[in-house]
């Protein structure tokens, strides 16, 4: 394989990687794959199918095209996007963007038909292949909303005994059989952490910028606003609340995703320098010390006061530290929610035929290996 640097006193061409997919309602599996792909090559272009497409294969999406590229755009390890990316992946398709191979999932992406979208680019071997991210798939994300679990936050004993303690009716899809979209358990491990992380320490003069919030459901709105802080200063920290400080100021059965899910999601974020897995609800003087923070910024969110009924940035705002910025952007995870609960009979038809057409798949491919051997 082709990489960067000198061979032999020859310049090695840039070898270009191909991705493409749906990329609804992108989450941190979704980033994972791309991280892998671009450690395949030395630039990564991803194309995104449009929303006629989505429809016709896979049923509705839940984010808007345009939606989608923005959050394609805003993964830290893609160089370039491709917007309405065909849904079948050509040889034609690679040659047209100088893509010398496609990199996808060990998962199974069919058409309406139930036909592999990569058997023409794997039949040509210019298919490589990189481990799925357990535990999470949209299909999954999207049950979650349906079902209004909490089962996916019940990680530790105190998260598991608040989580029991404002549950109401909880319980996971079982009719979930497909082995790629079903629901499971993801496990968190440094080593993905240190994966997402740049690592990378603020520099003698940056500019230190601090946000705090939930960030579940990582969108558009997220987005939008971490791009307005990151203009704020050089260097972002998000601090991530644990899933019972999220809970107490959102109820209901949030966060959709678990504080583990959510770090990995936002650390995915080009905008993002640092994360706080864990951060306090209330800025205090250490935080701001700690972290030699120069501005605390929030975006247009209520604020609810913390548990003593103080306000958790009152001592920003008497440092003279505190900004609130507009996002320009009125994408909510409330919002998000509340698309799938107002077409929750779509979304199940649509997790069902998917997880459908990958059982038929798998069976189909476990068959013929079965009269090879």
């Amino acid at each position: 394989m082709q990489q960067n640097g000198l061979e032999n006193g020859h310049d090695k061409r840039e070898v270009r990687v191909w991705c493409d997919g749906c990329y609804d309602m992108v989450h941190f599996g979704h980033a994972n794959s791309l991280r892998q792909a671009k450690a395949l090559g030395d630039k990564l272009i991803v194309g995104v199918h449009n929303d006629d497409e989505i429809r016709k294969h896979k049923g509705p999406p839940v984010f808007t095209e345009e939606e989608r590229y923005k959050m394609v755009r805003g993964i830290k390890w893609v160089d370039e996007v491709i917007e309405g990316a065909p849904y079948v992946t050509t040889l034609e398709t690679l040659d047209k963007y100088d893509c010398d191979f496609c990199v996808h999932g060990d998962d199974i992406t069919v058409t309406a038909d139930g036909v592999d979208t990569y058997k023409i680019v794997k039949d040509a071997g210019r298919y490589k292949e990189v481990q799925r991210t357990a535990g999470v798939s949209t299909t999954d994300l999207v049950g979650r909303m349906l079902l209004l679990t909490k089962n996916h936050f019940k990680q530790g004993q105190y998260e598991y005994s608040v989580a029991k303690e404002h549950s109401t009716t909880m319980g996971q899809d079982s009719s979930a059989r497909s082995p790629y979209t079903g629901c499971s358990q993801f496990l968190p491990t440094t080593q993905k952490i240190i994966q997402f992380s740049d690592g990378k320490a603020p520099k003698e003069g940056d500019r230190i910028v601090y946000v705090a919030g939930a960030f579940d459901l990582f969108h558009v709105g997220h987005l939008d606003f971490l791009e307005k802080a990151k203009a704020q200063g050089d260097y972002v920290i998000v601090g991530l609340h644990t899933d019972p400080v999220v809970n107490r100021y959102k109820d209901s059965n949030y966060p959709i995703m678990n504080l583990h899910e959510r770090v990995l999601s936002v650390l995915a974020c080009k905008y993002v320098s640092e994360v706080v897995i864990g951060a306090p609800y209330k800025v205090t003087q250490d935080l701001i010390d700690h972290f030699n923070i120069d501005i605390v910024i929030h975006g247009n969110t209520p604020v609810m006061m913390d548990v003593d009924g103080t306000h958790p940035y009152e001592i920003p705002k008497a440092l003279g530290k505190f900004k609130n910025v507009d996002s320009g952007n009125e994408m909510t995870t409330d919002r998000i929610v509340e698309r799938i609960i107002r077409n929750r009979q779509q979304f199940q038809e649509r997790n069902k035929q998917k997880e459908e057409k990958e059982v038929k798949l798998v069976n189909e491919l476990n068959a013929n290996s079965l009269e090879v051997y």
